[in-house]
């Protein structure tokens, strides 16, 4: 938490003080940079950042009417009597200076992590392990970015004695800027990987960029057993003379050589150093799991005078949830499921969450909440604070489950109910007591809340569908990357988001702005609208039965027929309406609805101009092969084709019709013809036909329910067609093609990850079930089981179902769970 006046920061960040000049000497003890995610004014900072699409300047207005009286700006033209402005040349620029200065104020000790993968898992280790020897700040989830890393820092202060950052890079140059922000005494440097190695001439490129937050650095960690990462991360050291920390599980020349022996269910790793043995066991057997655990030991050699303290702590490590998990729960409730840590910022983050979900649809909203620990903070001042944080988001009821917490229940001024343990708050439990409620599941994990989760989830089927919204919105965003700044953003929504779940995806975009959303039916607009959503939508395929519907949802149809058009008109007219807004399709070559000819046309724009009912608010046409180079005569053609016909649209009215023509692939393959707006689709669901930077957001898991041996003379499944030629382990999984997975994988066509492992599905899949062979693998009842995610790509899975991805996300049954995943 910060502490400085206005003048005070007018200084570090060398911007000149605007506005409202009286309030220079006001404290400042919050930074905000997302106007969506703020809440309570109080002494609140805005830094309004700049985007290649978007700016923070343009919601100041906002912010001003929910209190927010001080800005740091680039923009003079926002600057009013309203409110304070500091103005600078970059507000990016300038938050970082804020957090550079803010950092120089403490000399405690400082770790930084950075690498291609692990980050987050070993920072938040590194706290488990080390908590009970240091007061630790730490980057909340992982805020790793050229903005996350200097909101982390900012949250340094007194209390503390050790700080622990992880540090992110995707292209060159950006550590320059994010090293002075941490400059870390300790140095962690995870592994490499293929990570945005699009933006690298090279690997070796791309670690010494990331090398670059050690500069400064008293002592760096690092494993040996990459050759490249060994001969790169040693010359870096011996540049600037930093102590080389080295490690190795391979044999190699390292100052610590540890062995590792796995077992059934958990690992033992051995070393020793200067002639004292260590011995530690964590409860994974996966390689990353293992390396990471190294780091964190490492770093505790360094740390403490003798790591024998803290070895125990390591075969208590658990996976780290590196995302909320938002689903659905009894009684039209909304679960956020947090149940992995507790922590003020953590807390503070995910309240952030939960009013967004809860605002949508007008929510009760209600935070069960574990004891918090590990704060270093006084109990009483710390509850105080938790208190304070639950009135600034308008929480309605806390219920607290643990003795701590329940031992200060006098500190809570909102609706509460205390449990000493959570078998007592599972004893007092009923169903009936949560209606139409946004709930924050929110505890340290020695309180098991995933067990609370349990009892509030709507479906109890441990086949699910995880749908990552960070993923989806990393896609949005690089799509947008290749837009002109003016370039409007129609996303398909349709089709159950294709699979992904309508509401919560619609909710994600709405978030992010889009421009319009589209929707296959009437009925899908309806649903959203009565979820919130408030984003123009456009119903592609609209039926004469839905058309009150459309009206009294506001909602607007995409006319494609001079009937429909005037069977619409008539039905404006009934409603004594003027310029709805209606979108006109053109067909140039799909052969599928549309305006194909001329004469239609010009018979529709006459319509049309006959009366002020209706408004053309958008033309468009559909690409039929935007993503075969084989077709690109054909498609050339639809472009000239459709440039012709709107230009008769542009003749006849007075005002300006956009334009639309691009899909997902038309996106990547065509952008001279974006035109006034762009439709994405599968595009943002992780599919791309060019290599775009793309993040898979779905991943199909289950789990198994029973393993058996199977001899050489038995037969696996229906018609018996799974054969095996020796004595076989198989695995059986609750999922089948009633959930929507193809019936064509089964027979060794498809295959699924489980244990690190890719293993083959053996005879034919059931409707309810399937069976795996898993033959040589340590696999046990309740494993997880992943069909389709970041192992095996949905690309994969269509082309061995001899279908398209389209099929397979859409064809993923109701009955599965989605739960979606968010920082």
């Amino acid at each position: 938490m910060i502490n400085f006046s206005i003048a005070e920061i007018s200084k570090i960040v060398g911007g000149k003080i605007a506005g409202q000049p009286e309030f220079a000497n006001q404290r400042i003890n919050q930074v905000i940079t997302d106007s969506r995610t703020f809440f309570n004014s109080g002494n609140s900072l805005f830094f309004a950042l700049k985007g290649p699409r978007n700016t923070g300047h343009l919601y100041i207005p906002d912010l001003i009417k929910k209190g927010v009286k001080i800005f740091v700006v680039s923009d003079k033209n926002v600057i009013n009597k309203n409110a304070t402005f500091i103005l600078v040349e970059n507000t990016t620029l300038a938050l970082q200076q804020l957090a550079i200065y803010h950092r120089q104020q403490f000399n405690f000790p400082v770790i930084g992590i950075t690498g291609s993968n692990g980050k987050t898992i070993i920072k938040e280790w590194l706290h488990e392990i080390l908590s009970g020897q240091f007061k630790i700040v730490r980057s909340p989830k992982s805020y790793n970015s050229q903005i996350g890393v200097p909101l982390s820092v900012l949250l340094m202060n007194p209390i503390y004695n050790l700080g622990i950052f992880e540090a992110g890079i995707s292209q060159p140059d950006e550590m320059e800027n994010i090293s002075d922000i941490i400059s870390p005494e300790i140095g962690v440097f995870t592994n490499i990987g293929d990570a945005h190695q699009e933006n690298f001439h090279s690997i070796q490129q791309k670690i010494n960029e990331k090398l670059n937050l050690f500069k400064k650095s008293k002592k760096l960690v690092y494993c040996c057993d990459s050759g490249i990462v060994k001969t790169e991360v040693e010359t870096f050291c011996d540049k600037y003379s930093i102590e080389k920390i080295s490690w190795s599980l391979e044999g190699s020349n390292a100052l610590i050589n540890l062995k590792k022996q796995v077992g059934d269910n958990f690992t033992e790793i051995n070393t020793s150093i200067t002639d004292k043995k260590y011995q530690f066991k964590i409860p994974f057997t996966d390689s990353s799991s293992i390396e990471n655990a190294c780091h964190c030991f490492v770093v505790s050699t360094i740390l403490l005078n003798d790591p024998l303290q803290v070895v125990e702590r390591f075969k208590k490590l658990e996976p780290i949830a590196m995302r909320l998990e938002i689903k659905q729960g009894i009684n039209n409730c909304l679960l956020v499921n947090d149940y992995y840590n507790s922590d003020l910022n953590s807390l503070a983050i995910a309240l952030t969450v939960l009013h967004q979900q809860a605002a949508k649809e007008h929510l009760y909203k209600q935070v069960i909440l574990s004891d918090i620990l590990q704060t270093g903070m006084p109990p009483a001042d710390l509850y105080k604070r938790v208190n304070e944080l639950l009135i600034e988001w308008k929480i309605d009821e806390v219920i607290g489950v643990g003795s701590e917490i329940s031992d200060h229940s006098n500190l809570f001024s909102i609706k509460n109910s205390f449990y000493n343990s959570l078998n007592r708050f599972k004893e007092s439990f009923k169903r009936d007591n949560s209606n139409s409620a946004a709930l924050l599941i929110k505890g340290a994990r020695q309180f098991e809340f995933e067990k609370v989760s349990t009892l509030l989830q709507q479906k109890a089927h441990q086949t699910q569908l995880e749908i990552n919204l960070n993923a989806l919105v990393n896609n949005l965003n690089v799509f947008k990357n290749l837009l002109k700044p003016e370039t409007k953003i129609m996303v398909m929504v349709k089709a159950f988001s294709y699979g992904s779940g309508d509401v919560e995806i619609a909710k994600v975009l709405q978030y992010q702005n889009v421009d319009y959303l589209a929707v296959a039916v009437t009925d899908e607009g309806v649903q959203l609208r009565n979820a919130g959503v408030r984003t123009p939508i456009i119903v592609m395929n609209p039926e004469q039965d839905s058309f009150q519907n459309i009206i009294d949802n506001s909602l607007e149809p995409n006319i494609y027929s001079v009937e429909l058009l005037k069977s619409f008109k008539k039905k404006v007219s009934q409603n004594g309406l003027q310029e709805f807004p209606v979108h006109l399709k053109i067909d140039t070559g799909m052969n599928r609805l549309g305006l194909k000819y001329e004469s239609e046309i010009k018979e529709v724009i006459q319509h049309i101009l006959q009366n002020n009912w209706i408004k053309i608010k958008s033309v468009f046409s559909h690409l039929v092969a935007s993503d075969d180079p084989k077709c690109d005569n054909f498609t050339q053609n639809q472009f000239e084709i459709f440039e012709n016909q709107v230009e008769l649209f542009a003749k006849s009215f007075p005002y300006k019709i956009e334009r639309h023509i691009l899909n997902s692939a038309g996106i990547e393959r065509f952008p001279h013809k974006q035109f006034d707006m762009v439709r994405l689709g599968i595009g943002l669901y992780g599919v791309t036909n060019t290599g775009l930077p793309l993040e898979n957001i779905g991943t199909l898991k289950s789990t198994v329910s029973q393993v058996k041996t199977v001899n050489p003379n038995e037969t696996i499944g229906y018609s018996r067609k799974g054969e095996v030629s020796v004595i076989s382990k198989i695995a059986i999984v609750p999922l089948g093609y009633a959930d929507g997975l193809d019936r064509k994988l089964g027979n060794k066509n498809g295959s699924a990850f489980i244990g690190e492992k890719r293993v083959p599905i053996i005879g034919n899949i059931c409707m309810d079930m399937l069976m795996l062979d898993v033959t040589g693998l340590n696999v046990k009842p309740g494993d997880k089981v992943e069909l389709f995610g970041s192992n095996i790509s949905i690309l994969e899975v269509a082309k061995n179902a001899s279908t398209i991805p389209y099929e397979i996300l859409t064809g993923i049954s109701q009955r599965v769970k989605r739960v979606y995943l968010q920082e």
